[in-house]
């Protein structure tokens, strides 16, 4: 009997209870109370047998200082219940510690940042030149500037900005003009007024005069303003320079016309319209001496010069190369023009100038060729002097598209005004 008894103390029946374990050992050893366990928690009382418990109640009641005492009996189904609960030790009572630790993380990360910013310096003064790139109208509302800087991708195999990239730069400053100054309406430059009698800009001619190039991570000034070009016109300028040194890139000028996008018809210039864009015309001009002769149609013989014509046939416009008014981007015509340069321009010679005279528009299903006629002493094999092309983008049907007139000079050597220029040799 005793051997069972100290057996069920170190191993435990299935049903054994905390309370049975703390009655075991102080019937044992006689070291712990009645009422409390091994895992200190207070134990239930001892169950008797049930003849027992009826000859307790047949007892008389006990007498505490001559008075009766009504002991509280429990009844076996009615006997409080202790949950079993694991025993508290040092390692379960402390906090969550990853939390408490994400929590700290996070405040130290966000604290860090916080003082990064305010604390930033940047290593080029012009990181921080209008920054998001929007622009701002300055000069009493008449003119608007906005920054680029150059791209890897926005260069060509010299190493400097292609002129479709100072293009679209010129493009992007325009609508951000219209933009900024609460003109624009639905569609892709237009005036509220304009989008009610559903009619777009285009633009009839631009002219360009390029300095020098910039290079790979330079940052550019990009200055523009409007004017009127007659009755029915406005003339849009831009003035290009280099942000660092103030040195001009670029002046170009343009004349836009009106068309209503869905006869695509030219049209006069509302009354309405005038009143809009008025109040922003400023008089003054980027480029003060424009060409006077006309824009000679490729093929014309110059008087004393040899002339060779090169062509490029099935020139088709891509998806991306139609703009918002369902017609062919501008820009996308420089680069159609210049396909049927000849290689030998393009690796030795910079564009200097540029005219372009729009003729018609062109859609997604047209099938183009360009042609160009060289004019200078570059047919004769001399590659240091300038040379002059007349191109012409027409369809294959025969209509004319665009009219140009480029001048190109001697690429320059590096230090000549344009960093990035490389001889003509390792172009």
């Amino acid at each position: 009997m005793a051997g069972s008894v100290a057996a069920s103390a170190f191993f435990p029946g299935p049903g054994s209870s905390p309370a049975a374990l703390a009655r075991i050992s102080k019937n044992t050893t006689g070291e712990l109370p009645e009422n409390l366990s091994v895992r200190g928690i207070v134990a239930k009382p001892n169950q008797p047998p049930a003849a027992m418990q009826v000859k307790a109640q047949a007892q008389a009641l006990p007498k505490v200082n001559g008075t009766k005492v009504n002991l509280k009996t429990t009844s076996p189904d009615k006997e409080d219940t202790v949950p079993y609960s694991s025993p508290k030790t040092f390692y379960n009572q402390l906090p969550d510690w990853s939390m408490l630790l994400a929590a700290v993380t996070t405040i130290f990360l966000a604290a860090e940042k916080q003082w990064t910013l305010l604390d930033w310096k940047p290593k080029r003064p012009d990181m921080l030149a209008d920054t998001f790139g929007f622009g701002r109208i300055i000069q009493d509302g008449l003119v608007f500037r906005q920054n680029f800087l150059i791209r890897s991708y926005e260069i060509g195999a010299d190493r400097t900005a292609s002129i479709e990239t100072l293009m679209n730069h010129l493009q992007e400053t325009a609508l951000n003009h219209v933009k900024t100054a609460g003109l624009l309406g639905d569609g892709f430059g237009a005036t509220p007024e304009m989008s009610k009698r559903d009619l777009i800009w285009v633009v009839s001619k631009i002219q360009l005069l390029v300095e020098r190039y910039p290079s790979w991570g330079d940052m550019v000034q990009v200055d523009t303003w409007v004017a009127a070009a007659g009755k029915n016109g406005m003339r849009r300028d831009w003035h290009v320079r280099d942000y660092n040194s103030g040195q001009t890139i670029l002046r170009a000028t343009s004349v836009w016309v009106m068309m209503n996008k869905n006869t695509r018809r030219l049209s006069k210039m509302p009354d309405e319209v005038r009143a809009e864009i008025g109040p922003y015309f400023n008089g003054r001009s980027a480029i003060t001496e424009e060409q006077g002769e006309k824009l000679a149609k490729p093929g014309t013989k110059f008087d004393g010069a040899a002339t060779t014509q090169f062509t490029r046939k099935g020139l088709t416009p891509k998806w991306s190369d139609l703009d918002v008014n369902q017609h062919v981007n501008n820009v996308k015509y420089i680069g159609w023009i210049l396909e049927s340069a000849p290689i030998s321009i393009l690796e030795k010679h910079e564009l200097a100038s540029m005219t372009l005279d729009y003729r018609k528009e062109c859609g997604r299903d047209s099938v183009l060729q360009s042609l160009t006629t060289v004019s200078g002493e570059c047919v004769d094999g001399n590659t240091e002097s300038a040379i002059q092309c007349d191109h012409l983008l027409q369809l294959e049907s025969g209509a004319d598209i665009v009219k140009a007139h480029t001048e190109w000079r001697p690429k320059r050597a590096q230090g000549e005004g344009n960093m990035g220029f490389f001889p003509a040799e390792s172009a």
